[in-house]
């Protein structure tokens, strides 16, 4: 879907297949976005990356609210680089859903529709028709300010809906849900995008959000694309330490001999090496998650092939888990359990030993 590993077709070549095929560059003061992304129709496209990475500019380019200084953006063979805002075949959910406070749901819903030229009562029976789709047909008449905020998300993806667009934006839509609805919000909105047709596209920071709705990811990071692929490729191999971080796992780079990858260093020291289950050459990436790191006040012998003498650097408690993030010729982070904990009696400053079986790591190109 996001990608740039196959040569990038000429501004005057068609776009080769259905869906969406967007090269977008631009220039806002300082920040330059260089990202190319695809999507076929009925698919969901996740970009995630951290604040100010350009995911946002990313969807107002494809809105056409900036304009590219670059690249194109065609929609089933269709070119909408120049397209007016009011012209693209687009709908868009806003983070804060922009509903209209003095209108019912039902007439929120039908204010596309009628924006288009469409009569009155076939945009209202259209709009009705989104609403009870969604089991919100009791709500037609409320205000959005009487409705909860997994309503008010329902009504903005309704008006969204209503314009019948071949292309759906969707910034950050489960931001404003508190924690305790956003597990439902989200199931029933995974359900409603699978019944669209069309590409939809979705901005957030939330890696649960791009696991659980999207059928692809793309990570950009300070205006360019890091890393794609489907959640569950990125979740077990990241390529960056950004999304090491989200997916919960240590990640190293280095370079591979044989079974033995020597990561990189700062220069301070003798770099840390790391056994791999496979034998591999060159650079390469090196995962594997806290709950694979086992700690040791003493060296231990026989069991895990990848030891090394750490310093206690935090100690966290989450759930059933202790996170301890450790220090020295590498810096990782381990879960124990809280008896572990105690039979260790471990401080911030102290040193332990710290050891990952081959088997639980990850080896890849890097």
């Amino acid at each position: 879907m996001a990608t740039r590993t196959t040569p990038a077709p000429t501004d005057s070549d068609p776009s080769p297949h259905p869906g969406l095929d967007a090269d977008l560059r631009l220039s806002r003061g300082s920040f330059d976005l260089d990202v190319r992304l695809s999507c076929p129709p009925g698919r969901i496209l996740a970009l995630l990356g951290p604040n100010g990475a350009g995911k946002s500019s990313a969807l107002r380019a494809l809105a056409g609210l900036v304009p590219l200084t670059g690249g194109h953006i065609r929609l089933n063979g269709d070119d909408h680089t120049t397209t007016a805002v009011e012209h693209r075949p687009i709908g868009m959910v806003f983070q804060d859903y922009l509903l209209f406070p003095h209108m019912s749901a039902l007439d929120n819903v039908a204010f596309g529709p009628r924006c288009q030229g469409v009569g009155r009562a076939e945009a209202r029976e259209r709009a009705r028709a989104l609403l009870d789709h969604m089991d919100l047909g009791d709500h037609s008449a409320s205000r959005p300010p009487r409705l909860s905020g997994g309503q008010a998300q329902r009504v903005a993806l309704a008006r969204a809906l209503a314009v019948r667009p071949r292309m759906l934006l969707m910034d950050e839509p489960m931001a404003a849900l508190d924690a305790s609805t956003r597990v439902a919000v989200r199931s029933r909105l995974r359900h409603l995008l699978e019944e669209f047709d069309g590409v939809t596209v979705l901005v957030t920071h939330d890696p649960l959000d791009a696991m659980v709705l999207a059928d692809h990811i793309a990570v950009i990071e300070d205006g360019r694309l890091v890393q794609e692929g489907t959640p569950a490729e990125v979740a077990r191999r990241p390529r960056t330490t950004y999304v090491a971080r989200l997916v919960g796992l240590n990640l190293f780079r280095g370079e591979a001999r044989g079974g033995t990858v020597t990561l990189d260093g700062d220069g301070s020291g003798e770099p840390a090496g790391v056994e791999v289950r496979e034998a591999r050459h060159g650079r390469v990436l090196v995962a594997f998650p806290p709950r694979a790191v086992a700690l040791y006040q003493e060296r231990p012998h026989g069991s895990p092939r990848n030891m090394w003498r750490l310093r206690v650097e935090g100690i966290e408690r989450f759930g059933d888990q202790v996170r301890v993030n450790l220090e020295g010729v590498l810096s990782l982070a381990a879960d124990i359990t809280p008896a572990a904990l105690a039979e260790l009696g471990l401080a911030r400053g102290e040193e332990v030993w710290a050891g990952v079986k081959a088997t639980e790591v990850e080896c890849y190109p890097g």
